[in-house]
């Protein structure tokens, strides 16, 4: 068997397979279907869960230039692991686009989890600079007022005056803590 041709072949049949997915990948641009409502419904439904949960939270939400809510984000991994959601940034109470969030990591790990979570952009620049990048990726930086298992708002002035400040909430599953730390986050067309 001649292996130029068969080795031509895969090549040909790779790149015919990427450009097919590509193509299909592109024309689902969202027009025509009920995506957003649907993700705006479910923000709603998580932000009256936080409110009603953390009412700290309230204050937080008017202090804020704006708001990331990512109502489920699902988390697993065996050694390998990832996590993704979708979710809406709402400014002054109103959606004004849609983000997804990807997160991939390696490390002693197994189990799966599904939670939500809120970033408050408490200055104009931090969300300028949010909206502005391609692939904003939460980092350490980030101050943390509900986590895990805390049945509290534990927001203190220093928290207050952070840039980016995160809520994670309504855990579920058998993987043990959840960080939103490393997840990046890119706009979608629902």
């Amino acid at each position: 068997m001649d292996t130029s041709k068969s080795r031509l072949s895969r090549r040909a049949f790779t790149a015919t397979g990427l450009a097919a997915i590509g193509a299909t990948a592109a024309c689902s641009n969202g027009i025509g279907n009920t995506n957003d409502v649907k993700i705006d419904a479910r923000v709603n439904a998580t932000l009256n869960q936080m409110y009603d949960r953390y009412p700290g939270t309230r204050d937080l939400a008017s202090k804020s230039a704006g708001m990331l809510v990512m109502p489920l984000v699902t988390e697993a991994g065996f050694i390998f692991g990832g996590a993704y959601g979708r979710g809406a940034l709402r400014i002054n109470g109103a959606t004004v686009d849609y983000y997804a969030a990807l997160k991939g990591n390696a490390g002693l790990q197994m189990g799966a989890q599904q939670y939500s979570h809120v970033l408050f952009f408490m200055t104009d620049a931090a969300l300028a600079r949010f909206r502005r990048s391609s692939g904003w990726t939460a980092g350490a930086d980030l101050e943390y007022v509900v986590m895990d298992e805390g049945d509290a708002l534990t927001a203190d002035t220093n928290t207050l005056t952070a840039p980016v400040v995160a809520a994670v909430f309504g855990q579920a599953g058998i993987r043990i803590g959840a960080t939103i730390e490393g997840s990046k986050y890119t706009r979608i067309i629902p």
